[in-house]
This record gives C-alpha cells, sequence and structure tokens, in this order.
C-alpha cells in the first residue's frame, strides 16, 4: 500500500521515523477514543502526541479523496497551519498520513500535539450555572468574531469542538479542534448567524452571545441578531433530529 506523509517541518517535534513506527503500529495501542474516527494518545519522547486515525471512506470518496479532493487528515493539517497563521489557537499541527493502493484511497492520520485544556463549550451549553458562565459565553461570542472578520468559517462549530484553557480568574483562551471542515470566505450576516447554529443558542445562552455580538456587530440589531440565531438554531435541530430518526429505522445494524 503507497504512503504519503507530510511534516511541519519548521515545528517538527520529533523524529520522523520515530512516528511513522507509531503509525503503522497504531491498531495495537489500546484506549482509542471514537468508533467511525479513533483517536489515541500516544508519549513520544516526552511529548504526548494526538493521532487522529479517519475512518476508510466509501467507495466513491475513495476515489474522490484519490484524485479530486483532499483528505481530512490533509485539510486539517492544512487548515491548522491556516488557523495559527491568523492568529487562531488551535493544538499545535505535526504531520498528517495517506495511505492508498494504486486506485483508491484507503485511510489518513492527522496528528497534533496534545492539548491539556480545562473544559469545552458543551459544558456551558448543557449548564447555565456554570461557573463564571456569562464571562466565558461573552468572550466566546468575541472569538467567534474575530473567526468571521478573518473569513474563516467554521463549519463544525459545535459545542464540543472549542477547548477553553482558563488563563486566569477572568481570561480564557479557545482552541478549534477537528477542523478538516472550514471554508475561509466574507461573511455576511446570514453566514455569521448561520455558524452558531451548530451550538444551538436557546434561553440564556442564546440572549448573552446576541447580546455580545450585536456590541461587536453594528449591521444588524441585537433583536434581529437573537431572532436569526434563534431560527438557524431550531433548523439546525430539526434536520439533526429527523436525521438521526431516519438512520435509527434505516440502519439500525450499525
Amino acid at each position: 500500500m503507497k504512503e504519503f506523509k507530510f511534516f511541519n517541518k519548521a515545528q517538527k517535534l520529533i523524529e520522523d521515523g520515530e512516528l511513522i513506527e507509531i503509525i503503522h503500529n497504531f491498531s495495537n495501542y489500546k484506549n482509542g477514543i471514537g468508533t467511525r474516527n479513533v483517536i489515541k494518545i500516544i508519549p513520544l519522547n516526552n511529548v504526548e502526541l494526538n493521532i487522529k486515525a479517519f475512518k476508510i471512506p466509501n467507495i466513491v470518496n475513495q476515489i474522490a479523496y484519490k484524485y479530486f479532493r483532499k483528505s481530512k487528515a490533509r485539510r486539517s493539517f492544512e487548515y491548522a497551519n491556516r488557523l495559527l497563521k491568523s492568529d487562531i489557537n488551535t493544538p499545535l499541527p505535526i504531520a498528517f498520513f495517506e495511505y492508498s493502493n494504486l486506485l483508491l484511497f484507503k485511510k489518513s492520520f492527522y496528528v497534533s500535539k496534545q492539548f491539556k485544556y480545562d473544559f469545552t463549550i458543551r459544558e456551558l451549553v448543557t449548564n447555565f450555572d456554570y461557573p463564571d458562565f456569562e464571562n466565558i459565553i461573552r468572550q466566546f461570542t468575541r472569538f467567534t468574531f474575530q473567526l468571521h472578520e478573518k473569513h474563516i468559517n467554521f463549519l463544525d462549530h459545535s459545542p464540543g469542538n472549542t477547548l477553553i484553557k482558563k488563563i486566569d480568574k477572568n481570561t480564557y483562551e479557545f482552541y478549534l479542534v477537528d477542523l478538516n471542515r472550514m471554508k475561509f470566505m466574507p461573511m455576511n450576516f446570514y453566514d455569521r448567524m448561520k455558524n452558531f447554529a451548530k451550538l444551538s443558542p436557546r434561553g440564556k445562552i442564546l440572549d448573552v452571545i446576541s447580546n455580545e455580538y450585536s456590541k461587536l456587530y453594528s449591521n444588524k440589531s441585537e433583536n434581529e441578531i437573537r431572532d436569526r440565531m434563534h431560527d438557524f438554531s431550531i433548523e439546525f435541530s430539526s434536520k439533526y433530529t429527523k436525521r438521526e430518526n431516519f438512520k435509527k429505522k434505516y440502519f439500525f445494524w450499525r
């Protein structure tokens, strides 16, 4: 099976050969997280590596990734470097690997430095009484606004994909993960509001986000921002529920 690999030479933390050996023996390492795509934390030379193994895609995508599209691993690596150049935090990218045969793409791996965070946005979406809730949400809103201003449309802007590190009593840093779905483009009002949909902002969290965003985005009123966020949230939740019900009904054997 043909192997293709690429390292971030400027920020390389380990020897190429050692990492290649880990990738080749990835299935032998225990304690993976996930079923479709598997993440394993593997130490090497005093560095903890976060290695994400993407599942072998369906036959259509095996053709697409072989000839027409960049793999998820390659996109994750390239987008991570692009985010860092834009002063947007993400765990340090180290390498990606792709494997294919003569005709089809097979599997890929994305390697980054393991990042020790304190919590994610998910904890706040489900708990409005979380300590320092409003301050964190306002800082997160400003972080998202900066993404929009820098023409970064993070399509998987969901609660588990923003890691949060507490810096001091009142200050937090935000790091994006699961990076393979992004668009880099000027974002209009529609794009910006839709970008919040996967967070499913409701009630108090919607009030805080819309209030803070309105301070930064003068083109629309707070009510217009709140109403549009709410509409996209309802629309996303409805589509998600229908999709999950369809999977349970017709793909119950999985």
